[in-house]
C-alpha cells in the first residue's frame, strides 16, 4: 500500500500544468439557491406592472406562489442564500414573486395611493383590480406553479394584499396583512383622529410621491427636526415651500381638514364582504406607524365568517419587528423571541396548510404575545368577551384609583402653548427615516417630560398583585379648555419598580441611566383634537372652559402590569412634531392657521375622568 501511495505522488508531481488542466475539470460552481426572472404583467387597461419571479432551484414538482405588491422596490437580483425572515417558509418552497405597484419605479401609470375603490362591474382600476390581473397571469403563465397563490406582505404591501380581499381571484387561497391599514384619516400614517401626522407624513410622502422612486426628504437643515418643523409655520406653508404640489396626497392632506366624502371613501374596508379566503391579520402592540389597522381589518372580515377563515396575531412589535427575533420592546429584553415563533409556529403552518395542503388547519381565532408576562395566549373571541371593564379614575390629587372620586372633587389645570409644544420624543429629535430612534420611540422612557409645567401626571400606589387588561383601551376625559379648540393626548404608563433589576459592577458611564429602574414603557397613547368631537365630518370651535367629556380610544392590548409596578397616566395639548399643531383658537382649517391664530390656553382635567380597562380576571 505504501508503495502504490509513493508512486502515485511520483506520478502526480511528475503532471505538467497543462496535462493538469486536461486532466482534472476545475470544480463545478456551486448552484444558485434561487432562480431571476424579470416580467411585465399586463392589466386590464393595458398598463403594465414590473414583476420579478424568484423559484428555488431544488424544487422539484409544482409549487404554491406567493405574491407581494410594494411602492418600495423590487429586488435586482435573486439572493444568494435564503434571507433570515424566510428561513421557515422557504422550508415548504414557493415561488415568490414580488411587483412594483402601479406608477412606482419601472411599473406604468401613477402612483396617486388612492384607497378608492372603483366600482364593481366597470371599465376602472385599483389596487384590488391590479391584485386580481396579477393573479390571473401568474397562474397562466408561472411554470410549475400548483394554482394557489397566497399574499402578504408588511405595511403598504399589507395593505395591499389586504384590499385584494374584496374581489379575491378563484387561486387566491390565503392572505396574511400584517401591519395593513384601512383609513387614513381616522388613524394609522396620516393622521390620528384628524390630528396630522406632521413629520411622518412629510418624510413619508416625499418618499413615495416625489418621484418614480424612493426619495428622502431633503429639507432638514437643523440638527434638531423639532426645531425645524417650528420654523416652517403652518403645514400648508410646509406643502408650498417644499412639495409645490408634488405630493397630491400632502395637497389632500392640507386641503380637506375634516372627513369628507373623498376621505371616507378610502375606507377600502367597507368592500369587505364574507370572508371567503383564510386570512392571518398581524398587528403590533408599538407600532409606531400602523397601529389601527389591522384589527379593523379582522374586525371587518369577523363580522360574517361562518367558516372561521379569518384570524388575528399581535406581539409585543413595534413596525414589522415580527420579521427578526422580537426579544425586546425598545430596550426591555422579554426573554423570549417573539418573532421567531410567529414565523416559525403561525406564519409557516398558516400559508403551508393553505397552498400546499400540508399539516392541520390552524385552529385558533386570536393569537396575543402578551406583554408584561411575556407569553403567548389564545382567545376565542376578539376582544375576548370575558373581560370586565374597570374604570381608573384620574383624581384630583394626582393619584389613580379604582374608587371613584366623591361629589364635588375638584379639577387640574396646566396652560398649553402651541409656541413651545411638548415633544413627542427626548430632543434632539431626528428625522423618521434613517432614524435608529424612530421605530421603538412609542416605548421610549416617559420621564423625558419629568417636570413640565404643561402637562399633568396621575400616578397608582404599586399593585398588590398582577393586573391584566386584555381587549380594547379607551380614556374619557372630562375635561375643558379656555380657547376655543384644542387637543388632549392621553398615555397608559407601565411604570417600573425603582429596584426593578440590579446594577452592573462595575458600572461603565451610561450604565446608571440605561437601566430599567423606574422606567416608565407607554402601553397606549393617542390624542383626541376638540374640533371633531360632535362629529367628524364639520368641525365645530368649543365652547371655552366648559368641562364636557372627551374620548380617547387607546387601541387594542394585552398587557400584564406585575405586583409592585405603578400605573401611570399622563395628559397633555400638545405632541410635536409627530402631531402638527393646535393653535387653540378655532379656524375653519389648522393647516392654514396663521401665525396670530396660535394662543396659550389653559386646560383643566375635572373628576369623573377616568381609564376604561378590560380586565381579565387571575385564574
Amino acid at each position: 500500500m505504501r508503495r502504490s501511495l509513493t508512486a502515485l505522488a511520483l506520478i502526480l508531481v511528475a503532471v505538467t500544468p497543462a496535462t493538469a488542466r486536461q486532466a482534472l475539470p476545475a470544480p463545478a460552481a456551486p448552484r444558485a439557491a434561487y432562480q431571476y426572472e424579470r416580467v411585465t404583467i399586463p392589466m386590464r387597461d393595458g398598463a403594465r406592472m414590473e414583476t420579478v419571479v424568484i423559484r428555488p432551484t431544488a424544487a422539484t414538482g409544482p409549487l404554491p406562489i406567493l405574491l407581494e405588491r410594494s411602492p418600495y422596490g423590487i429586488p435586482d437580483a435573486a439572493p444568494a442564500t435564503t434571507p433570515a425572515d424566510l428561513h421557515y417558509l422557504a422550508r415548504d418552497g414557493y415561488i415568490m414573486v414580488y411587483q412594483n405597484m402601479r406608477g412606482r419605479f419601472g411599473s406604468d401609470g401613477r402612483f396617486t395611493m388612492s384607497m378608492a375603490l372603483a366600482s364593481k362591474g366597470g371599465e376602472g382600476t385599483d389596487d384590488a383590480t391590479d391584485a386580481w390581473d396579477t393573479i390571473d397571469w401568474l397562474v397562466k403563465n408561472v411554470r410549475d406553479n400548483n394554482g394557489r397563490v397566497g399574499m402578504w406582505g408588511v405595511s403598504y404591501p399589507g395593505y395591499a394584499a389586504a384590499v385584494a380581499l374584496t374581489a379575491p381571484h378563484p387561486a387566491l387561497k390565503a392572505v396574511s396583512p400584517q401591519a395593513g391599514w384601512n383609513d387614513w384619516w381616522i388613524n394609522d400614517d396620516l393622521h390620528r383622529f384628524g390630528a396630522i401626522r406632521l413629520s411622518y407624513a412629510t418624510d413619508w410622502l416625499w418618499l413615495l410621491q416625489h418621484s418614480k422612486q424612493n426619495d428622502d426628504f431633503p429639507g432638514y437643515d437643523t440638527f434638531d427636526s423639532y426645531d425645524w418643523f417650528l420654523k416652517q409655520g403652518s403645514v400648508a406653508d410646509l406643502e408650498a415651500r417644499w412639495f409645490k404640489g408634488a405630493s397630491p396626497m400632502m395637497t389632500a392632506i392640507v386641503e380637506r381638514p375634516d372627513y369628507d366624502a373623498w376621505w371616507q371613501r378610502h375606507r377600502w374596508t367597507d368592500a369587505l364582504g364574507r370572508a371567503g379566503v383564510a386570512t392571518l391579520s398581524v398587528a403590533g402592540f408599538w407600532d409606531q406607524e400602523d397601529p389601527y389597522g389591522p384589527w379593523r381589518i379582522y374586525q371587518q372580515l369577523e363580522r360574517d365568517d361562518p367558516n372561521q377563515l379569518n384570524m388575528i396575531v399581535a406581539g409585543p412589535w413595534n413596525h414589522g419587528s415580527w420579521r427578526s427575533a422580537g426579544d425586546r420592546v425598545g430596550p426591555i429584553v422579554i426573554g423570549a423571541e417573539s418573532g421567531t415563533a410567529f414565523r416559525r409556529d403561525i406564519e409557516a403552518p398558516f400559508f403551508a396548510h393553505w397552498l400546499h395542503g400540508k399539516g392541520e388547519r390552524p385552529a385558533f381565532e386570536a393569537r396575543m404575545f402578551q406583554s408584561g408576562s411575556w407569553a403567548w395566549r389564545d382567545y376565542k373571541s376578539w376582544p375576548p368577551k370575558h373581560a370586565s371593564t374597570r374604570s381608573l379614575y384620574l383624581r384630583a390629587d394626582g393619584s389613580l384609583s379604582f374608587d371613584a372620586p366623591p361629589a364635588g372633587e375638584g379639577c387640574r389645570d396646566y396652560v398649553s402653548d402651541p409656541a413651545h409644544p411638548v415633544p413627542y420624543r427626548r430632543r434632539p429629535i431626528s428625522s423618521t427615516w434613517g432614524s435608529r430612534d424612530w421605530p421603538w420611540w412609542e416605548a421610549d422612557d416617559q420621564r423625558f417630560l419629568g417636570g413640565r409645567p404643561d402637562m399633568l401626571s396621575y400616578v397608582s400606589e404599586p399593585l398588590t398583585s398582577d393586573l391584566t387588561v386584555t381587549g380594547t383601551l379607551a380614556a374619557r376625559l372630562m375635561a375643558s379648555t379656555s380657547g376655543t379648540d384644542s387637543d388632549f393626548v392621553v398615555k397608559l404608563i407601565d411604570v417600573y419598580p425603582d429596584d426593578a433589576e440590579a446594577l452592573p459592577r462595575p458600572m461603565q458611564p451610561g450604565d446608571y441611566a440605561r437601566s430599567l429602574n423606574g422606567y416608565q414603557l407607554p402601553i397606549a397613547m393617542e390624542v383626541r383634537r376638540g374640533r371633531w368631537l360632535d362629529g367628524n365630518e364639520v368641525a365645530k370651535p368649543l365652547v371655552p372652559d366648559r368641562v364636557r367629556a372627551w374620548d380617547v380610544p387607546l387601541r387594542e392590548h394585552d398587557h400584564v402590569f406585575k405586583r409592585g409596578h405603578r400605573i401611570m397616566v399622563q395628559v397633555q395639548s400638545s405632541w410635536f412634531p409627530v402631531i402638527d399643531r393646535n393653535p387653540q383658537r378655532f379656524v375653519p382649517n389648522i393647516a392654514k392657521a396663521q401665525p396670530a391664530d396660535f394662543v396659550k390656553a389653559t386646560q383643566r382635567v375635572c373628576a369623573g375622568s377616568h381609564i376604561a380597562l378590560p380586565v381579565i380576571a387571575a385564574p
